[in-house]
């Protein structure tokens, strides 16, 4: 079985003192895991943890770890290396996919808003808005959608001032005064999104990772 397209290499770990494991996110398989061989020593085209380039997969079965072949385009992570805050947020958004997507399905919109995100981190003046706007996005693409476009209850476009942690959904001053204590005070931030995040682990049997929880 073969695989041939691009992708943003995760993360990497030892496998032996010259081969690593990979975990690259590309456009139209998500998450391929696999063998770099040579990866550990490499003097000439290292693999490094941020990268762009074509991914090539070969496994005998579909079933088998692959063996990756990347041949990097451009280092994303480069242009955030010197600034610990945009450090931070790629750091986050390769732990949060690492942990939360799915090996081999397919999230083509999440990958071209990741490489966006990144390319657009360094030039931006508001770059925690950036963020946050993609961890909005990821947990629309794992199914829990927030909806701050009027109220949950009355359906008034005004006030809207809560967020149902339940439903994901605004909920007006109004309608929410008697249960404040239960819900979320907006506007949206990365502490309500950390806590859909916690919430998506808790159910999948896992952790919110560490790197998103520094913030």
């Amino acid at each position: 079985m073969q695989i041939e397209t691009s992708g943003i290499l995760l993360n990497m770990r030892p496998f032996s003192e010259r081969d690593m494991i990979a975990h690259v996110f590309t456009a139209d398989n998500g998450v391929l895991v696999g063998m770099l061989r040579g990866g550990a020593v490499a003097k000439k085209n290292r693999p490094l943890v941020g990268q762009y380039g074509a991914v090539s997969w070969n496994a005998r079965i579909d079933s088998q770890l692959g063996v990756f072949h990347f041949e990097s385009e451009k280092n994303l992570a480069a242009p955030l290396m010197m600034n610990n805050d945009l450090l931070k947020f790629m750091n986050s958004v390769f732990a949060l996919i690492y942990t939360l997507i799915p090996e081999r399905e397919p999230y083509a919109n999440l990958y071209w808003r990741t490489v966006n995100l990144l390319n657009e981190l360094p030039v931006s003046d508001s770059p925690d808005d950036l963020y946050l706007k993609w961890e909005v996005d990821l947990l629309a693409d794992l199914g829990y959608a927030l909806d701050l476009t009027k109220c949950s209850g009355c359906g008034c476009l005004d006030n809207l001032v809560y967020l149902s942690p339940k439903t994901g959904r605004a909920v007006c001053a109004t309608c929410g005064a008697p249960y404040m204590e239960k819900l979320y005070k907006l506007p949206m931030s990365l502490n309500i999104t950390k806590r859909f995040i916690s919430g998506i682990c808790i159910a999948q049997g896992t952790d919110v990772p560490l790197a998103r929880k520094i913030f």
